[in-house]
């Protein structure tokens, strides 16, 4: 008689010993993780080694698309892909992407949170916030804040936001506009032609700590 007490205090032990081993098993099992959307995709193997996963790109030579207006990004992409704005490295990048794409992209960047930027000697009072928000009444370059805005967010669908962007990237699309390397913004090439590197430098500069 005690030895069947013994059998069965055994049994039951066995057997709550494997209830909690399964239960331990469903908690450590983990849902599978969600697919990445198109989009997503697209970012991670395309966008995402320029530009960063966030549009915030470290490299000063690659524009910061975060924040930026989705109707610029949207017509830049379609100009890349078209040859009407030149650029080698894009126009592989976009050969693929269809019109939804580069929608999606459009929207996705549009919606990331900008990263600020500092000037490095174009503060106040410089000649790169006398140009931005002056012009340059001698060679009768427009103030830039006309079209960018007094902070450089720019007017959706007409100009780009420009502030936070890299001074590098800046100054040497300024100089492509000049030379007509970059021939896709006819008001930007006839405001070029008219400045001289300083003047472009010390814009880029301004514009970078623009917020």
């Amino acid at each position: 008689m005690r030895f069947g007490l013994v059998a069965v205090l055994v049994l039951n032990l066995m057997v709550s010993q494997a209830v909690a081993a399964d239960k331990t098993e469903e908690k450590a099992v983990v849902a599978p993780a969600a697919a990445p959307s198109p989009v997503e995709q697209t970012i991670q193997t395309v966008c995402a080694a320029c530009h960063a996963a966030d549009g915030n790109s470290v490299m000063a030579a690659n524009p910061k698309l975060a924040g930026q207006h989705p109707e610029y990004l949207l017509k830049q992409l379609k100009e890349f892909k078209e040859g009407k704005r030149a650029n080698a490295v894009m126009s592989g990048m976009v050969a693929n992407l269809t019109e939804d794409d580069m929608k999606a992209l459009a929207a996705y960047f549009s919606s990331q949170k900008p990263t600020l930027g500092k000037a490095k000697s174009n503060g106040r009072g410089s000649l790169g916030e006398k140009i931005y928000r002056g012009g340059i009444l001698a060679t009768n370059v427009p103030a830039c804040a006309a079209c960018h805005g007094a902070t450089g967010s720019g007017i959706p669908k007409q100009f780009p936001r420009l502030a936070g962007q890299h001074a590098d990237y800046v100054l040497q699309q300024m100089r492509t506009f000049r030379t007509g390397e970059r021939a896709n913004a006819p008001m930007m090439q006839a405001i070029a032609v008219k400045m001289t590197d300083q003047e472009m430098q010390a814009v880029a500069d301004y514009v970078q700590g623009l917020r």
